[in-house]
């Protein structure tokens, strides 16, 4: 497409009616001068495509679910990213999808947000680089990303209307990072507007936000939609840089008609908006064209799913070593709770699929193990409520009692970790956490392991057992990957991409969340382990904290310098080796913390992290590149990332939790 030649084409009518949509999920197309239309779809959990039927039904095509994105970061692998974006971008060509709607790179500022397990994690690093990662896959396959939700939208309770109120300082550093990091490592080529106001402006309508961060700080080029019904004034909003407002709607042509013939919007403006959407059209048809889906796309993409549900399951207890399960022994298993049958592998709202593939662990379990295993579902679901019968639940304690281990299955259907709606709650239901005990009285070799997507408070009732895996919504393949992870088959590698406090009273935002209207920040920048590691406060599981069947030490620390400018780098290293008689992955992590500042400043930040294969007895070197920026914070007198004089502390651990190097530099 000569995009100059189209744009000087088209009529005044015709570039309005570019500016909003087609439809739900298509853009506007022209027949002269010739202007295709693109398909746009939910993802990023897989792809949720709607069709229409010749009855008028929609209904959504049967696709593979990959984990969610809290799962996806608990692997901390880049790569696996990148392979899902990959696999995923197999299946939108398939399907005639140009850009997938995801992923979402917001912050967990608290537990209690009900669309946690789409977004990577509390920390900005890991959520920039995995959503790097994951743009990178999908588009180097000629599918575009769009990265959501910009900016700010931390809170599902009022999320059309309400104010996200933040500092200068904590949006830089925390809520704006990790999308500063995605724009300018993967350039997606579109990026949505959260519904939420920002500071009181609209996201959608907001031109600081938009164009003066967005555009010419960042330097993005590409196309900034809405989210679904998030312009409130569509004048406003193509003012602000917003070129495409979902979905479609009646009055967004009159509006733009209307404010340019008052002046209010200008042709400069306008044309603006039309050849960056040109641009996208024109990449769109020119990437997509070139690639074809292989006759065996399908095992492909499901072998990416399950790769990635094993590296994201964390094991976060195993006392006495209950795990592995020993599959040749001749142990008696008890495999108790629905989940185990019917499993819960999703998220609700806009980022559920309806998949092609859904594997029941209790299957995969009676694979390994044959007839070994005994099964009882000891609750069934109604609504979202576990209702356990008096019959069924003598039934699971009299199996579990007669067992050698019982593997307990519990979690959060989507009805209670959904788009639109707020968790009210970290627990899981008392029955639930009833049952956990109550087993574990009867047969103290009790592993629960536990399918949600975001952070559990299990303390009243983690003493009670000898293992716990968080297994998060794990998609399609959950079943193989649980069971493999159970058996030893597969050594568990992640870690937990989000902290896990011992109540939700002990978080950061606890009295300021949810915020209605005004959603106060108050916090700061101390979110997460920010705040935990800083107030020196307990937590049930740290940040970057999971288990393995193998052991790990760290060795040799060395810094090619004791002094940072920004005219230098520094170059630092270190050794991790296996320890162990089993061959695992372990995910190291590099932090910097200050010893004095004249700014308020986490304990530590993470600022680079890396996932390392080890064999028995086997030796690594691990090196890392530090710059100045790894050691700045934003100021709000000079408006921008400054190196402050002083005396900082360089950590390497296995968790923020547990330092195991350490070393101090100047600036």
């Amino acid at each position: 497409m000569d995009i100059q030649k189209t744009l000087s084409s088209m009529s005044l009518e015709q570039k309005l009616k570019f500016l909003t949509a087609a439809s739900a999920w298509h853009t506007a197309a022209f027949e002269s001068p010739k202007v295709p239309q693109i398909t746009v779809s939910d993802g990023p959990c897989g792809l949720r495509k709607v069709v229409d039927g010749n009855d008028g039904k929609s209904t959504q095509v049967k696709t593979i679910c990959f984990p969610s994105a809290s799962a996806v970061a608990s692997s901390w692998d880049p790569d696996l990213a990148y392979q899902e974006g990959a696999a995923l971008a197999g299946e939108c060509i398939h399907y005639g999808v140009n850009i997938l709607l995801g992923p979402g790179v917001n912050m967990k500022r608290s537990p209690l947000c009900g669309r946690n397990f789409e977004y990577y994690s509390e920390d900005p690093v890991l959520a920039g680089e995995m959503g790097t990662a994951f743009i990178k896959g999908l588009q180097g396959k000629g599918v575009g990303a769009c990265l959501k939700h910009f900016a700010g939208n931390n809170q599902e309770a009022d999320r059309l209307f309400g104010s996200s109120e933040i500092d200068e300082r904590t949006l830089r550093e925390i809520y704006l990072k990790a999308f500063e990091i995605a724009v300018k490592k993967a350039a997606p080529w579109s990026i949505m507007c959260a519904y939420n106001r920002l500071n009181g402006v609209y996201c959608s309508q907001n031109p600081w936000l938009l164009d003066e961060v967005l555009r010419k700080e960042w330097g993005y080029e590409g196309v900034v939609i809405s989210d679904w019904g998030a312009v409130h004034d569509r004048p406003a909003a193509l003012r602000a840089s917003l070129e495409i407002g979902f979905p479609y709607s009646a009055d967004s042509y009159p509006a733009l008609q209307k404010a340019y013939q008052a002046g209010e919007i200008t042709d400069r403006q306008i044309d603006r908006a039309v050849e960056s959407q040109l641009k996208l059209v024109d990449k769109a048809e020119k990437h997509q064209s070139r690639w074809e889906v292989p006759a065996d796309a399908h095992k492909a993409e499901l072998t990416a799913a399950k790769k990635l549900a094993e590296e994201s399951i964390t094991l976060l207890k195993n006392e006495d070593h209950i795990l592995p399960i020993d599959e040749k022994g001749k142990k008696k298993i008890a495999v108790l709770g629905g989940c185990a049958e019917l499993p819960f592998i999703q998220g609700g709202g806009s980022a559920c699929v309806t998949p092609s593939v859904t594997e029941a662990p209790l299957d995969e379990i009676r694979k390994i193990a044959g007839d070994k295993v005994g099964y009882f579902p000891a609750y069934t679901w109604g609504s979202c409520h576990a209702a356990p019968t008096m019959v069924q639940y003598r039934e699971a304690l009299g199996l579990a009692a007669s067992s050698d281990v019982a593997v307990v299955f519990v979690g959060e259907p989507d009805l209670l970790e959904r788009e639109g709606e707020d968790r009210v709650s970290i627990r899981l239901n008392p029955l639930l956490e009833q049952l956990i005990r109550d087993i574990a009285h009867v047969n103290p070799n009790t592993v629960v392991v536990i399918q949600a997507g975001s952070a559990i408070d299990m303390s009243p009732w983690i003493d009670s057992v000898k293992g716990v895996i968080m297994s998060w919504y794990t998609g399609s393949c959950c079943g193989s990957a649980i069971a493999e992870v159970l058996f030893g088959r597969v050594n568990p590698s992640g870690k937990l991409s989000e902290s896990f406090p011992l109540r939700l009273e002990d978080t950061p935002a606890y009295g300021n969340y949810p915020g209605l209207p005004i959603a106060r920040y108050n916090e700061g920048g101390l979110i997460g382990y920010r705040y935990y590691d800083t107030a020196r406060k307990d937590v049930l599981f740290p940040f970057g904290f999971g288990l393995s069947y193998t052991t790990f030490a760290y060795s040799d620390f060395y810094a090619s310098s004791d002094r940072i400018s920004k005219d230098s780098s520094v170059k630092v290293s270190f050794k991790v080796k296996n320890t162990g008689k089993t061959a695992g992955k372990e995910v190291v992590q590099l932090y910097i913390g200050s010893f004095s500042s004249s700014v308020i400043r986490p304990d530590k930040e993470l600022k680079h992290f890396a996932k390392v294969d080890l064999k028995p007895g086997e030796e690594k070197k691990i090196c890392f590149t530090l710059t100045w920026e790894d050691f700045a914070y934003y100021s709000t007198i000079y408006h921008e990332w400054t190196l402050e004089k002083g005396c900082y502390r360089i950590l390497v651990g296995a968790s923020s939790r547990d330092i195991r190097l350490w070393g101090n530099i100047t600036a």
